[in-house]
């Protein structure tokens, strides 16, 4: 543990705080793609298979729960609710998101850290992480009206894959300088790809503008 990976789990536990406050409180799922929700139950479905048989620290297990029930919460919200679920702008959240999992999957059978099932899955989970949020993206281009929560929301998930990158790089000089090249080009895939959204967001911010994603 350190400040860096602190400070990514804390912007990443903040984000969902922001999402499950404007869908509980607004009754609203509007800009949000369910696709990349049910991505994010993937994630963390197939790295935390070791919930329950490995422990490394109470912080660690919270986590872990906290962050696979809220996931799958989020969907259950944007599937079931009977009023959160007729918000959901379907018509706009046309990514394919089911063809980024097998392309993931063969890779991570292909390149990881060690060939069992814990390993494959975690590094599963890395390569999908790294393309989780392109449903997302794709949805707030095609929305003309992204509303701050949504923006926030976004805005933070990104943050939470930068300070992770940062965490990274400070483990490597503090720890025998060991190179972890799956996280480290899954997380700079993952960032990059954040990198257009940040822009326009900071510009907005800075503008005092409405976010809006070219088309």
């Amino acid at each position: 543990m350190n400040a860096f990976r602190l400070a990514g789990d804390m912007t990443h536990l903040l984000s969902i705080i922001l999402l499950l406050h404007k869908i509980r409180t607004m009754k609203s799922c509007a800009g949000i793609s369910l696709k990349t929700q049910e991505l994010y139950v993937i994630v963390f479905m197939t790295r935390y298979v070791d919930l329950f048989t490995k422990y490394y620290s109470f912080y660690n297990s919270i986590m872990k729960i906290v962050f696979l029930g809220t996931s799958i919460g989020i969907v259950w919200y944007m599937r079931y609710h009977k009023v959160v679920k007729q918000t959901y702008n379907k018509d706009e959240d046309t990514f394919r998101h089911f063809f980024v999992i097998l392309p993931c999957f063969v890779l991570a059978l292909l390149i990881n850290h060690a060939f069992t099932v814990i390993e494959v899955l975690w590094t599963f989970s890395l390569y999908l992480e790294a393309v989780v949020i392109l449903p997302q993206l794709v949805l707030l281009q095609r929305s003309r009206n992204i509303d701050n929560l949504t923006g926030n929301y976004v805005f933070l998930l990104g943050a939470y894959r930068a300070f992770y990158l940062l965490n990274w790089i400070y483990r490597f000089f503090t720890e025998n300088h060991e190179v972890r090249w799956i996280p480290w080009l899954s997380g700079l895939l993952q960032t990059a790809i954040y990198a257009d959204f940040f822009y326009y967001y900071i510009k907005s911010w800075k503008n005092r503008e409405k976010l809006k994603l070219p088309a």
